[in-house]
């Protein structure tokens, strides 16, 4: 009788661990979480991880609770391609979300890691052309492309007259996908770039290329670089006395370079954004990314990159609703290509069976002299 009630508390058990098991859906994050993008990793995971929190305290979807497994590449295109193959080989995981580098995501279309895994990657932290052109069905980008971002700052400068323009340039996948936008840019213009300076991918030696650009006498830097290297190069840039008006591409943190730059050589940097405004709660989706943040992060203060991926987790969560229960890697990319349309409060989404570029919003904002971003 004993050896009865244990086989038939392990088996309860074992059911127990099922159920527990089938009653979650596993999405997989790789973010750096280390490295010169650390501060921007952090708050791309926080993001998404707000939104799948608020979703699982009213129940999940369809009875499911969201599981947000997270891994740390560093920004090493490598470990990224790593993490993913490991990620795809539990089939637990129905999509990838939030990845961050448009030369580690282009590793991945390259390596056929994610045709092979046949998962959609939803809101990838990157505009790279490279990721869009030619189409490819496993990228669903809730962000505006950097040609669309350069398109705009070149447009904003041609207005004021200058002319004068030089681009201080990441030297990788990222960086040569911004300076091929800002080109092309220029070109729809009749113009040319006075100077393009590149700096080595995961550092901020940027010296050669404050030099280069100072020698131009530009107008206008346009700086296609993640936090430290935009940083470095606006604060060595500044106390050299260069004197042009300086643009960032929208992967930055503004408090980030406010304080790796100090304010002074901050002040007046302008930035591309690719959604809008999250500090004034004036559409719904500000206001309940506002009221989320406050609840499920309260230590936390609003910032574009989070907002981003909140957006992105929204668009995630709608299309694991619409995939039904037990969804699969299959049922949530069509549910991906459903969301035609799509208001996420404010935010209009557009995807289909031929289109992955759910939005082309882009606006310039503006770090004030208090530090914070100004419209």
């Amino acid at each position: 009788m004993r050896k009865l009630r244990c086989w038939v508390g392990g088996l309860l058990l074992s059911l127990a661990a099922l159920a527990s098991s089938a009653a979650e859906v596993v999405i997989g994050q790789v973010a750096p979480l280390s490295g010169v993008l650390a501060s921007t990793g952090e708050q791309m995971v926080l993001g998404g991880k707000v939104y799948f929190d608020a979703v699982n305290a009213q129940g999940g979807v369809h009875g499911a609770k969201i599981r947000l497994q997270v891994e740390d590449d560093g920004y090493k295109v490598d470990d990224t391609v790593r993490l993913t193959r490991a990620m795809l080989d539990r089939p637990e995981v129905v999509a990838l979300f939030g990845f961050a580098g448009t030369a580690n995501i282009a590793q991945l279309l390259a390596d056929k890691v994610l045709e092979q895994g046949g998962a959609a990657l939803v809101a990838p932290y990157t505009g790279g052309e490279v990721l869009r052109t030619p189409f490819n069905p496993w990228i669903f980008h809730v962000r505006a492309g950097y040609a669309d971002e350069a398109e705009h700052m070149v447009q904003q400068l041609a207005t004021l007259g200058i002319t004068r323009i030089a681009v201080m340039y990441q030297d990788d996948g990222f960086g040569k996908a911004g300076l091929a936008g800002v080109e092309a840019a220029l070109e729809r213009r009749q113009l040319k770039l006075v100077a393009a300076a590149g700096y080595e991918r995961n550092t901020d030696n940027v010296d050669s290329a404050v030099q280069t650009i100072r020698a131009m006498d530009a107008q206008a830097v346009i700086m296609i670089a993640v936090n430290k290297p935009a940083a470095a190069f606006t604060k060595r840039y500044r106390e050299q006395g260069g004197g042009a008006r300086l643009f960032n591409i929208s992967v930055v943190d503004p408090a980030e370079i406010v304080k790796l730059a100090g304010l002074k050589n901050a002040h007046g940097l302008a930035i591309s954004q690719v959604v809008p405004y999250p500090y004034r709660p004036q559409l719904p989706v500000v206001r309940e990314y506002q009221q989320l943040l406050k609840k499920y992060a309260p230590e936390a203060e609003i910032n574009y990159t989070s907002f981003e991926t909140f957006l992105g987790a929204k668009v995630l969560v709608e299309a694991l609703r619409r995939a039904g229960p037990q969804p699969t890697r299959a049922r949530v990319l069509r549910a991906l290509e459903s969301l035609q349309g799509f208001d996420l409060g404010g935010v209009t989404l557009n995807y289909g069976p031929n289109n992955r570029v759910g939005s082309r919003f882009v606006e310039v904002t503006v770090i004030g002299g208090n530090g914070r971003l100004m419209k």
